[in-house]
């Protein structure tokens, strides 16, 4: 299984998701889970799973990215001393991976420049290598070299040693790059063990697990908790969007986390829906503080707890906030979480002139999310598009009753929630009003709610990803039977046929 984080360490719902998944498969006789991540920290623990760290291999085994790099050069291009460069014209360069430098769109800009070459011209391929369009319309693949940045170096004058790669495991600038040396490495870790089956989770792992899928023949199971359509708001990256669909395309199966996912992969990515299986997500959530929050008596707590992004939806949450506000005093609206739309919150927010009844906390880790919940009145997720959605269960597991967004995977499966389209802000400003208002209706959902999700278990979910494992696994070996049946016949006829692993 592959993924790229795991609680305690986690940004968001993949880790918590993968946490909630393995648990459940490790309840299962006869199943173990090897869980690959860019960086293990040591207090990751889960039954019947062991842990392998992309970062204590490359720290081991160094020489593994040692490998010879080839750049090729447009026709008509000539090098730095002058001579022209054909197609016939190949630089080999080694280089070792693992000094690989942190790289910039600057610098890569530079080095283009440098090397006559116009930057408009060079994109990236479905493959994430570089490539450039020639006089002629062509395009050809380009790959800088170690030296090229070393050079960049010498000439900002910066002569010292670039760092050693490390894996950060995190969702930085340089996640291409860190995604990318995963694969590699995750296909020298898949070496060391023995297994069935390779689980990839969502794109950041897909490259890794075709890696490892081409390397050892074994099924692959991708496992999409989000879409690039979710996360983008229609302005897709088409790199991301190369790489979802490649790894969807090169999997046995395909998981999605609700239906509304598995429409868009059919739709968006051109997946046959027979190869889409949708296994919803559970809950695992105790949902007792170590210690509570206190506030005013008489006082309602309505919270937003999430990435602020436009996927997330928050500034439709801030204008209920403020149509509430305009019928109702005693309440206080909490936007708990952090992202690119922040600032814009914070402004939107002072803008609107209810600063001293909005309330932003920033990232809270798990425990600080248990105190949240502890003194909150009414949750509200108004996301845009939400493949699932794991934090209205974790609510309604804490007894707080919940408004989430047609547009979520989890609208399909929990009833007793209310349920708003996105955009109808003066709807969800009349379910808030209704739920800090009416407290007898608030008890009504919160008691319904909490009910349903007690049948929402890992386990559950568990048992439906082994049966997915079984049946791409069966297939294999079924097309395995096949392949040497056919080898068989040949060889009947042909008598110098050889036969290679």
């Amino acid at each position: 299984m592959l993924g790229w984080e795991f609680p305690p360490h986690i940004s968001g719902g993949l880790g918590t998701a993968c946490q909630g998944i393995v648990k459940g498969l490790g309840s299962l006789p006869d199943t173990k889970v090897i869980f690959v991540v860019p960086k293990v920290f040591g207090d990751e623990k889960a039954r019947n799973v062991t842990f392998s760290g992309a970062n204590k291999y490359v720290e081991k085994h160094t020489t593994i990215l040692n490998r010879k790099v080839r750049m090729i050069m447009p026709e008509g291009d000539v090098s730095q001393d002058g001579f022209p460069l054909s197609q016939d014209n190949w630089i080999y360069v080694e280089t070792a991976a693992m000094l690989h430098p942190y790289i910039s769109a600057e610098e890569i800009e530079k080095i283009l420049i440098k090397k006559h070459i116009d930057p408009e011209t060079v994109r990236f391929n479905s493959s994430g290598s570089l490539v450039v369009t020639d006089k002629k319309g062509k395009e050809r693949e380009l790959k800088l070299s170690f030296q090229d940045f070393q050079a960049l170096e010498a000439n900002s004058g910066n002569n010292q040693e670039p760092k050693k790669f490390e894996f950060t495991g995190k969702y930085t600038s340089n996640l291409y790059t860190e995604t990318g040396m995963f694969a590699k490495v995750a296909e020298k870790i898949a070496e060391k063990f023995d297994f069935d089956v390779i689980h990839a989770h969502d794109w950041l792992t897909y490259e890794a697990g075709i890696a490892i899928k081409e390397a050892t023949n074994k099924p692959l199971v991708v496992h999409v908790h989000a879409t690039e359509y979710d996360r983008s708001g229609g302005h897709v990256n088409q790199r991301v969007f190369e790489i979802e669909k490649h790894g969807m395309q090169e999997a046995d199966k395909v998981i999605t986390v609700s239906n509304l996912t598995k429409e868009i992969v059919a739709e968006k990515y051109d997946i046959p829906e027979e190869k889409i299986t949708t296994v919803y997500n559970a809950v695992d959530f105790k949902s007792t503080p170590k210690k509570k929050y206190k506030k005013a008596k008489g006082e309602k707590i309505v919270t937003f707890l999430g990435r602020i992004t436009y996927q997330k939806g928050p500034e439709y949450f801030l204008r209920a906030a403020y149509k509430v506000l305009q019928k109702v005093e005693n309440v206080r609206f909490v936007m708990a979480g952090n992202g690119d739309m922040y600032r814009e919150m914070i402004r939107m927010a002072a803008h609107l002139k209810i600063a001293d009844k909005f309330h932003f906390t920033d990232f809270l880790d798990k425990e600080e999310v248990k105190h949240l919940f502890s003194i909150s009145d009414v949750y509200v997720m108004p996301s845009v598009s939400e493949p699932f959605g794991i934090t209205p269960l974790e609510a309604v597991k804490s007894g707080v009753p919940v408004i989430i967004s047609n547009q979520s995977g989890v609208s399909e499966i929990l009833d007793s929630a209310v349920k708003v389209d996105y955009w109808d802000v003066n709807t969800m400003a009349d379910a808030i009003y209704a739920l800090v208002k009416y407290p007898a209706l608030g008890k009504f959902f919160r008691r319904m709610a909490k009910q349903q999700v007690k049948e929402m278990k890992w386990e559950k979910s568990a048992a439906n990803l082994s049966e997915i494992y079984h049946e791409v696994v069966s297939s294999a070996k079924d097309e395995w039977k096949d392949v040497k049946m056919n080898i068989g016949c040949s060889s009947q006829n042909n008598t110098n046929i050889n036969i290679l692993n």
